[in-house]
């Protein structure tokens, strides 16, 4: 924390320099679209200290439960893949002859069919940041929520049904399924807010568990190939309709109606003498100077037992002030490594939107998204020719469905340990490296070390590849402008996705 107490609130001191990242100052903002959009009335953000420790603890144990199983899920599509292929899904648009059979039990309009649900899905995705941005700093994260369960449910009937329906139900059902993440999975950013001193903690079980959704499809692969394939997609997602229910059950009574108060939001509403005068209330008694004097003094009283609630959150004076000292420190440290540090600070976003740094970094996310997810797509249609079986195809399938999820997990502390300690220009070039590799190894015929390799490789680079690109943003654009820039590279790429 940048701040520490003293004696009372007021004595809090800043201890870092101004910068436009610091949340005392300044709240980040997911929306895109920022003040292009007018705001909307909207209830004041709740205190964590308002809210009991068990009752916090429950929300954020809950939003990690429902990330995992809704957040990402559209990503283990090479796990749910070979299911539909084993359904028969699209496989009336192979030619009635099959002259161009990919392997013995697909074709290749079938197989394009198929990875078009994925392409939309990714670019529904990447698409989906600029509404839910809007919607969450324009309402609040129980409508994001809300909204998130109600897209889930609509892409878990179209797909359940599919098989039934007189029109194409699975590229819709995939949609809407997609759609459906980011608004449950970014409307659960503001929990860290819940334990100010563990936000950093509250934000990597989150992503945690959005990179381990898209093991979601692969236990359903294992219990469709153990009900000897008698669990349907239709009750597979049928029985994932419980998810989207228990969501918006959890969003209307357990999760808060409003976002919580950053630590610069309690502290600068703690801190404010004039909240001791309300002129609306204190006009009432204009006549009765005592009584006047006793409302005051009882919410300076009030006021004071915020402030001890407030520092009970952020840890006590020696444990802040050692704590300020070596964070400041830190991230002085971090910032003179980046070598970008507020290369574009305090420009407006559209000024950065046609800059050299906007325009690079978006054709570099622009290709690595579309590799990423043409790899995740065809993976098994690449290796049965590289490998030339049909049968280790499939082995490498199953493994990159399970190194998928465990690779963002294991790949936190990597990314921390290049982030922090490296420079921006180290960090895409390492990127750069390890894509090339991956293209190399990508490229080496009847090779299964070279296939594992790169697979193990690959679900190391993904989660970087994302996280340096949003750090990337931040560094250079800063937070002001976070939403709009971060929000117009992401949109963009995913749209040029369908270009594979």
């Amino acid at each position: 924390m940048s701040l520490h107490r003293v004696s009372s609130m007021s004595s809090y001191e800043h201890v870092r320099g101004s910068s436009p990242a610091r949340s005392e100052h300044r709240k980040m903002s997911f929306n895109p679209v920022g003040t292009w959009v007018p705001p909307a009335a909207k209830e004041e953000p709740v205190g964590a200290y308002e809210v009991s420790k068990t009752k916090r603890l429950v929300q954020v144990a809950t939003a990690v439960v429902y990330c995992l199983f809704a957040a990402g899920i559209v990503f283990g599509y090479a796990a749910l893949k070979p299911i539909l292929l084993d359904q028969g899904v699209y496989r009336g648009d192979c030619p009635k002859f099959r002259t161009s059979r990919v392997q013995d039990d697909t074709c290749y309009e079938q197989e394009i069919r198929l990875n078009l649900m994925f392409t939309t899905a990714a670019v529904a995705t990447n698409v989906c940041a600029l509404p839910v941005g809007a919607v969450l700093d324009r309402y609040s994260p129980r409508v994001c929520g809300i909204i998130g369960s109600l897209l889930l449910t609509i892409g878990s009937l179209f797909f359940a049904f599919a098989s039934r329906s007189p029109f194409d139900g699975y590229i819709p059902g995939y949609f809407f399924l997609a759609l459906g993440g980011p608004f449950v999975f970014i409307s659960s950013f503001q929990l860290s807010n819940t334990f100010p001193r563990h936000s950093g903690l509250i934000l990597a079980l989150l992503t945690g568990a959005f990179d381990s959704s898209s093991a979601i499809f692969l236990f359903y692969r294992l219990i469709y190939n153990a009900s000897n394939r008698t669990f349907t997609p239709r009750k597979f997602f049928l029985a994932y309709l419980i998810v989207p229910i228990l969501i918006a059950a959890v969003q209307l009574t357990i999760m808060p109606k409003n976002s919580y108060k950053t630590v610069g939001e309690l502290v600068t509403h703690a801190e404010n003498p004039d909240h001791d005068i309300r002129p609306d209330i204190d006009q009432q008694y204009a006549d009765d100077e005592a009584r006047l004097e006793s409302i005051r003094q009882h919410r300076r009283a009030r006021r004071e037992e915020i402030v001890d609630e407030i520092t009970s959150l952020l840890g006590r004076k020696g444990e802040e002030e050692e704590g300020d000292a070596q964070q400041s420190r830190a991230e002085e440290r971090k910032r003179n490594i980046s070598g970008v540090w507020g290369a574009m600070h305090g420009r407006s976003a559209l000024q950065q939107i046609r800059s050299p740094w906007f325009i690079l970094i978006t054709l570099f996310t622009v290709i690595q998204m579309t590799r990423i997810n043409y790899f995740v797509a065809t993976i098994r249609t690449q290796y049965t020719h590289l490998l030339a079986s049909h049968s280790a195809a499939i082995q490498v399938n199953n493994f990159f469905d399970a190194a998928l999820p465990l690779g963002g997990i294991a790949s936190i502390p990597l990314i921390g340990l290049v982030l922090d300690n490296t420079s921006t220009t180290f960090t895409l070039a390492l990127l750069v490296s390890v894509a090339t590799l991956i293209g190399i190894l990508g490229l080496i015929p009847h090779s299964p070390p070279a296939a594992y390799t790169n697979i193990i490789l690959f679900t190391l680079y993904r989660p970087l590849y994302y996280t340096a690109v949003s750090d990337y943003a931040a560094k250079v654009f800063g937070f002001h402008t976070f939403g709009r820039v971060y929000g117009t590279i992401i949109c963009l790429a995913g749209i040029l996705n369908f270009s594979q």
